[in-house]
């Protein structure tokens, strides 16, 4: 029965991005496009190795983790005040986060899959991890509690506690705690 937490896992996650998309609408918050496009990327790959392994619920959270900032992509494109600048920094992980991915497509491996899709998705997030701890007001807190409760609720619905169902989301976990901690440790938890 604990399994179906995932869903409500998710529900949160989705309305934490919903309201990050619409903060992003209304300039508030500044995603960076390439973060949030590789975060929608990475964990969509993860999510299926994951499901093609025989992951089930616990894959829930890995794919939502790729949902939502799909959504928060979409809201930065659609407004021309939703982006955080691009760099070069920022198109280098992204970069070798894109290489990453395409080290997973050759090696058609569940394992290798997700060991390189949390390399990319780390990679890509580096830029946003980078700006939340210098600019922490171009951030909100949303997406990284909503991340966080979501990444959690997996380990209520693991079948086989093994590296295929649990590496993800601890390291979803780990990584949207930290982007948390960064956000708010400025006070800008908006």
């Amino acid at each position: 029965m604990l399994k179906y937490l995932v869903f409500v896992g998710a529900v949160v996650s989705f309305a934490s991005a919903l309201y990050y998309s619409w903060l992003t609408l209304k300039g508030r918050v500044q995603p960076n496009r390439v973060t949030w496009f590789l975060w929608f990327l990475a964990p969509m790959i993860a999510a299926v190795a994951a499901f093609s392994a025989g992951v089930t619920w616990a894959a829930v959270p890995v794919f939502m983790s790729g949902f939502d900032p799909l959504v928060v992509f979409v809201a930065s494109v659609v407004t021309r005040h939703g982006s955080w600048k691009i760099t070069r920094f920022d198109l280098i992980c992204g970069g070798i986060s894109v290489l990453a991915l395409i080290f997973w497509v050759l090696s058609r491996n569940p394992v290798l899959a997700i060991i390189f899709s949390m390399a990319a998705d780390f990679l890509a997030g580096v830029p946003t991890l980078s700006k939340a701890w210098t600019n922490p007001e171009t951030e909100h807190v949303g997406p990284y509690i909503g991340g966080t409760f979501a990444a959690a609720t997996a380990f209520f619905a693991v079948d086989a506690w093994n590296f295929v169902s649990l590496a993800f989301p601890v390291y979803l976990l780990l990584f949207n705690l930290v982007l948390w901690l960064f956000v708010r440790r400025a006070g800008h938890e908006r």
